[in-house]
């Protein structure tokens, strides 16, 4: 196959099979795969020189240290991702529940440091994090429509592993990957729907390690993935009886985090 009939057999591929919404796509279909290569070659080639102009690092024994601490600070949104029912209640009313925008939260937390090998960290990132949902809840055919404001305090434990790539200069990109056990301590109120005190997330994030003058910096990007069902399903709670039909509308509710901290260490 020659190279012109395998681009159109390659693009025609993603035109029936995954959409796709990128501007450049279109961009590449028309000129071909060989500017994409020459493209993404010319990257390699300015990204490996810089990386090898040498610099002066600053601090060039910090990340021998056995075991260091040091605080974060940050923001974050939460999520919830709903299954439903589609129960229908004895007025024919089918509800739905989501979350349709997001607000910004704030979180703060200590940071426990333990060195394993050259690329290796063992972290203990105890967080204090206060932020809210709104949980929008619609009737399917109606279109009614009720709101509910869940306000959280977290205090999250994560304990995640850190494995750096080889520093450059004084910059050191990292992933990181762990388990969160937290609890929610808010007050819990007679809302229409109502969250369980505890729960688990599975935690993945990049970051990347900025070494100034007496510390380093480390600004660090990590999404939460909530492994249980949150929804408390139980309301013995609530005033009014019919209020129920909210909750029997979901199935299982899972949290989600998009975590950014800046960590000081």
């Amino acid at each position: 196959m020659n190279e012109t009939a395998f681009t159109e057999s390659a693009f025609s591929f993603f035109d029936g099979n995954i959409p796709f919404n990128f501007a450049f796509y279109s961009y590449f279909k028309e000129r071909g795969v060989k500017k994409l290569l020459v493209i993404l070659t010319g990257l390699v080639v300015v990204v490996s020189a810089w990386g090898q102009q040498q610099k002066l690092q600053r601090l060039p024994f910090v990340d021998q240290r056995r075991i260091h601490f040091g605080f974060s600070v940050g923001t974050h949104v939460q999520d919830l991702a709903f299954r439903h029912t589609g129960a229908v209640t004895a007025d024919g009313e089918t509800w739905f529940a989501e979350v349709p925008s997001f607000s910004p939260g704030f979180n703060v937390g200590l940071v426990s440091d333990l060195y394993l090998c050259p690329y290796l960290n063992l972290r203990f990132t105890p967080t204090l994090m206060f932020g809210n949902k709104t949980v929008e809840l619609r009737e399917e055919q109606s279109d009614a429509r009720r709101t509910v404001d869940l306000k959280s305090t977290y205090i999250s434990m994560p304990v995640s592993l850190k494995y750096s790539a080889k520093r450059l200069n004084n910059y050191c990109p990292y992933l990181i990957v762990g388990v969160a056990p937290t609890v929610d301590i808010s007050k819990k109120r007679n809302d229409l729907l109502r969250l369980n005190t505890y729960d688990t997330y599975l935690e993945v994030g990049v970051g990347c390690d900025i070494y100034l003058s007496f510390f380093k910096l480390i600004p660090e990007l990590k999404f939460c993935f909530g492994l249980s069902d949150v929804v408390r399903h139980k309301r013995t709670d609530l005033v009014d009886p019919l209020d129920i039909k909210y909750t029997q509308a979901v199935s299982r509710a899972f949290s989600r985090l998009v975590v950014l901290s800046f960590y000081f260490e």
